[in-house]
C-alpha cells in the first residue's frame, strides 16, 4: 500500500506569503489533523503565474512549493470577475492596477490601487454583478500526476464605495446578494462560512480526507 502524505508528517505549504490568506486558510482547515505553514516559513522564490486559467495558476503554485521543500503543498488561485467588465480583473485580480513590469506594491497599497482601478472602470456601469471564484490545488510531491482540486464560488454585486474594515483585497466592496453586507463588513468566522475560498476549502477537506486519508481533529464533530 502507497503511504500517504500526511502519515508521519502532518505538515502542509500553504503556497502564499499574505498573511491574511494564510491565517484564513489556517481556520479553515482547523478541524482537520494538518499543519498548515506559509511558504515564506520555507524561503519559496515567488512563482509565475503566466496562465490565463485559475485551475493552472493553482497548480503551478502548489508543484512550486512542493519542489522548493520536499514537502506536500496546497494552493489557491482565487479572484473576481466582473460581469461587464468581461470577467476582468480574473486572475489578474492581485495585480489588476499594477502595470505590466512595473514596481510591486505592498499588499495594502496594492489593494488600495486595485479596488480604486476597479471603482474607476465600473463609474458608468449599472450592471454591478460580480463574482469571487477560488480554485484549490493540492500535491503530494511535485511531480504528483493526481493533484486534488477544488472550486468554490461566491456570487454578488461591487458597491459604489468601500464599506468595512475586514478582510483584505476586493472585500470592501464586494456585496453580498443575500444581506447586502459587503464581506469586509462581516466577522471572520462569518466570511469563513460563506467566502469562495471557504466553499472550496470545504470541498477540499472532503478530498483530503478521502485520498490523502487525513484525519479529522478529535471533538470536531462535536462542533457542528
Amino acid at each position: 500500500m502507497t503511504q500517504l502524505p500526511l502519515d508521519d508528517d502532518p505538515r502542509l505549504v500553504l503556497a502564499t506569503g499574505n498573511p491574511g490568506k494564510c491565517a484564513e486558510f489556517q481556520a479553515l482547515f482547523g478541524d482537520l489533523v494538518i499543519e498548515i505553514a506559509p511558504q515564506s516559513e520555507y524561503a519559496v522564490p515567488e512563482c509565475p503565474e503566466p496562465h490565463c486559467t485559475f485551475v493552472e495558476n493553482a497548480l503551478a503554485k502548489a508543484r512550486h512549493a512542493s519542489a522548493h521543500t520536499a514537502l506536500p503543498a496546497l494552493a489557491d488561485d482565487s479572484g473576481l470577475c466582473v460581469f461587464s467588465l468581461g470577467g476582468e480583473p480574473g486572475v489578474w485580480s492581485a495585480r489588476y492596477a499594477q502595470p505590466a513590469g512595473g514596481p510591486a506594491a505592498d499588499r495594502a497599497t496594492q489593494d488600495g490601487l486595485n479596488n480604486a482601478k476597479l471603482l474607476s472602470e465600473l463609474n458608468a456601469c449599472t450592471d454591478r454583478r460580480a463574482h469571487f471564484v477560488c480554485v484549490l490545488a493540492a500535491v503530494r510531491r511535485p511531480d504528483d500526476p493526481e493533484p486534488l482540486i477544488a472550486h468554490g464560488w461566491l456570487h454578488g454585486r461591487i458597491a459604489t464605495r468601500p464599506a468595512g474594515s475586514g478582510g483584505f483585497g476586493y472585500d470592501p466592496l464586494f456585496v453580498l446578494n443575500e444581506s447586502g453586507a459587503t464581506l469586509a463588513q462581516l466577522l471572520p468566522e462569518d466570511k469563513n462560512r460563506v467566502s469562495h475560498r471557504a466553499r472550496a476549502a470545504g470541498q477540499m477537506a472532503q478530498l483530503l480526507q478521502a485520498f490523502w486519508g487525513v484525519q479529522r481533529q478529535p471533538g470536531a464533530d462535536l462542533k457542528r
